[in-house]
């Protein structure tokens, strides 16, 4: 239960889905975290409910402004950042035909833009400790095609992942990236898309979606000195389905 203690972390899109499973697994491995997220009444909810070992920092992650608020923020809350999961993403199912310019900027903007600025805000920092893990969540669809803008963006967070990591591994700074496929959260199962889901997750090799917990425990243990050695890899958790 101390695989984080003594370690701060930054966790964007941290307020609800995804993001709020990895903050509470880092918690109960000894973590202090600072959740952001432009959902100011969810980042307070869970902070609330997590207690003094958590800090909610509202932010828009496309602003490098609102970057150095949340150092800030969590240097003057906990001390400096060891942990940076850049986590808040969009996903927009929509074709070439339909997507229109200010679309595609806009999920360009959330899912690879906010990314780069993350790790510039967070990295110096971490070079002045001579540590950290930047951990950014990419998707299957960074390794597959899949939705115009979704996967191009996914793709990139991959590509900037191995680029930081080349350029911050000497400085003691790890950097990766997760592909999540289909995790049983609320918005696929309650979606209007929930029996398509269920009909295609029978096609995914281990015949099931994987849970929250599953993927918050790849991203500990990302966070954790157990993958000193590892840095610009991608790590998959798809139940197959690239295998395939």
């Amino acid at each position: 239960m101390n695989r984080l203690k003594g370690k701060v972390a930054i966790v964007t899109g941290g307020a609800q889905g995804m993001g709020a499973t990895h903050v509470r697994k880092f918690v109960e491995e000894g973590a202090n975290v600072v959740i952001t997220d432009l959902n100011e009444e969810g980042g307070m909810k869970l902070a609330e409910e997590l207690g003094a070992s958590v800090r909610f920092v509202r932010q828009d992650v496309t602003s490098a402004a609102d970057w150095e608020s949340v150092i800030r923020e969590t240097e003057k809350a906990f001390g400096p950042p060891d942990i940076l999961v850049n986590n808040a993403g969009i996903s927009m199912s929509k074709s070439i035909f339909d997507m229109t310019e200010a679309d595609y900027r806009k999920i360009v903007d959330i899912n690879q833009v906010s990314v780069f600025l993350g790790i510039k805000a967070v990295a110096p920092v971490m070079k002045e400790a001579g540590r950290g893990s930047i951990i950014n969540i990419s998707s299957m669809n960074g390794l597959v095609g899949g939705a115009p803008g979704y996967t191009d963006t996914k793709f990139a967070v991959r590509g900037l992942t191995k680029a930081a990591a080349l350029q911050l591994s000497p400085l003691g700074i790890r950097v990766n990236s997760v592909h999540p496929g289909v995790i049983e959260t609320p918005m696929v199962t309650q979606g209007d898309a929930v029996e398509t889901i269920k009909e295609f997750s029978k096609h995914i090799p281990m015949r099931r979606m994987a849970q929250p917990e599953e993927v918050s425990d790849l991203v500990l243990f990302l966070a954790s000195d157990e993958s000193g050695y590892s840095t610009g890899s991608e790590f998959v958790i798809d139940g197959g389905l690239t295998a395939m």
